[in-house]
């Protein structure tokens, strides 16, 4: 058994859920159709840890089965009765400021932490625990955007979710064409930037010899990804996706590769919306495949830009840029790409626009509105390149206007640019990028969208 292996199947011996329940007929018995509200009682209540776990599974079991109106209940009793106490809190803060004993400090702890998360813990000890909470948030979430109420919630799931998900419980696995069905299945269900139609699609990614495919994995949910990257193995950089994705194409010899593409990453569960699995995931993936294509130069994506077509709509919405509305007029039209002679026309304004979007924070951290982008310069890499009509499929002219970004991986700079990231929120961009955003940043109407009379309708 290989070092990797071994540490593996110790993490799986740790987190395995399948411990069968002990036998306690007389809480069987007990009336099946208890609500929530009272079995998350039990849950806290209840001293023994045989029983506790009955009563867990019994919660899970019974939330389940609940449906939307219900679970707005529960929540809302979650926010309400399960909050903490501030009187509670003010009382031990105001011990421990006369006297720092660690028993005042325990208590102030104590107090400061709200019962459901307790609840949390306790429901995550039963056989698809982890789950059933992912699927919990999950609800939550949605509900959460109605009612603000429930954020408080919300962030008890989050801190609760940042100590089980973070990086060093992961496990990252090959898939491939070999790989089980119902994993296989997931990979289509999940994936979130280029659609799989069907069985063959997915075939045409995972079993040519230069394609590959890597998904991270938590032991205590083994038959979820939790996110998944899917890599071309190229002779360059690529700059459209329809190149990499074209079912005609013949498959190159892995070993002449030069770069590697991650083309396509998808995060697969949407209860874990805003939890960070580390900020090296990908750096993870180029070492592996470095280790098996040692000739490999370079690591790169081919990303999306899917906030963009929605920020320019606040843009024109605002009126504080009348020019624009005409613009967004024009890239809204079905097919403008087709026009070869308006898509010239366009490409300059839309470039600028496009680097003012990916350089211009509008956001309150300081971080880029785009947020693809987030994700790859908090994984250290630089923005590469911008490619027009990257993505021309309904999708991709709807959400980024056809433009595609190249984020390039340096794997000795990675650390180094993750940390300008983390302080300063800096965009790093090679020079092409830089000459194009200060070459258009200061640009007005008329150098950025000239208007003439044959261009209006």
């Amino acid at each position: 058994m290989t070092q990797a292996g071994f540490f593996q199947d110790l993490l799986q011996s740790i987190f395995k859920r399948s411990i069968k329940l002990p036998s306690l007929n007389w809480l069987e018995r007990e009336n099946r159709e208890q609500s929530l509200k009272m079995l998350a009682a039990l849950v806290l209540e209840t001293k023994g840890e045989a029983s506790a776990l009955v009563y867990a599974d019994r919660f899970l079991k019974r939330y389940a089965e609940t449906n939307a109106e219900e679970r707005n209940g529960f929540f809302m009793l979650l926010a309400e009765e399960y909050d903490i106490d501030a009187g509670q809190i003010i009382r031990a803060a105001q011990k421990y400021g006369d006297d720092k004993d660690p028993q005042n400090f325990c208590s102030l702890m104590q107090a400061a932490e709200p019962p459901r998360q307790e609840l949390f813990r306790r429901l995550n000890s039963v056989a698809d625990g982890t789950v059933g909470l992912v699927r919990m948030r999950e609800a939550l979430l949605e509900e959460a955007r109605n009612n603000p109420v429930l954020k408080r919630v919300d962030e008890d799931f989050r801190h609760m979710f940042r100590s089980w998900f973070n990086r060093g419980f992961l496990v990252m696995r090959t898939v491939d064409w070999t790989t089980p069905a119902h994993i296989l299945e997931k990979i289509i269900a999940y994936e979130a930037v280029h659609e799989i139609p069907s069985w063959e699609e997915l075939r045409r990614r995972l079993e040519p010899k230069d394609r590959r495919c890597f998904a991270f994995f938590h032991p205590s949910m083994p038959d979820e990804p939790l996110i998944f990257v899917e890599v071309a193995l190229l002779q360059g950089m690529p700059s459209k996706i329809a190149d990499v994705l074209d079912p005609e194409r013949v498959a190159e010899d892995p070993e002449n590769a030069k770069t590697a593409v991650f083309y396509s990453i998808s995060n697969c569960q949407k209860g874990l919306k805003g939890i960070s699995f580390g900020n090296f995931l990908i750096k993870q993936v180029a070492n592996d495949l470095q280790k098996h294509f040692p000739q490999l130069e370079e690591f790169a994506t081919l990303s999306p830009l899917p906030g963009f077509m929605r920020w320019l709509k606040q843009k024109e919405d605002s009126g504080t840029e009348p020019w624009l509305g005409e613009l967004f007029k024009r890239l809204s039209n079905n097919g403008w790409n087709l026009d070869p002679q308006l898509a010239e026309q366009l490409k300059p304004s839309v470039l600028g626009l496009c680097v003012r979007y990916l350089f211009q924070s509008e956001r309150s951290d300081g971080s880029p509105n785009d947020p693809v982008a987030r994700f790859h310069l908090e994984n250290g890499a630089s923005l590469e390149r911008v490619n027009w009509l990257g993505d021309v499929s309904a999708r991709g002219i709807g959400q980024g206007a056809g433009l595609m970004i190249n984020y390039r991986y340096d794997l000795s700079r990675l650390e180094q640019n993750h940390e300008l990231y983390a302080a300063n929120k800096e965009v790093i961009a090679s020079p092409s990028v830089k000459a194009l955003f200060k070459e258009t940043s200061g640009s007005k109407q008329s150098l950025l969208f000239p208007v003439s009379e044959e261009f209006h309708e």
